[in-house]
């Protein structure tokens, strides 16, 4: 390995799993809008693996009553001198 120069800096394993699922995404996107050939099984494959690694987005609705207080609070401050 070579040698390090300038300040010891090491990558996260957060850091660098992050690229690797940012060309994941980069790769999809080229794809859908032309730039770039991929078989289906690529795709699958991608979109398998950004499941792993991105929350689903899921809609969720709040259903029942919530009883809430309102506070209202007004301060003064003296006028400046």
């Amino acid at each position: 390995m070579a040698a390090k120069i300038g300040p010891h800096y090491e990558m996260g394993k957060s850091h660098r799993d992050k690229i690797k699922n940012s060309n994941i995404l980069n790769a999809l996107i080229q794809h859908a809008v032309g730039e770039r050939d991929m078989s289906s099984t690529q795709v699958q494959a991608g979109l398998g693996l950004l499941k792993k690694v991105m929350p689903d987005l899921k809609s969720v609705d709040h259903t029942g009553e919530v009883e809430a207080t309102i506070v209202r609070k007004t301060i003064y401050e003296a006028p400046p001198e």
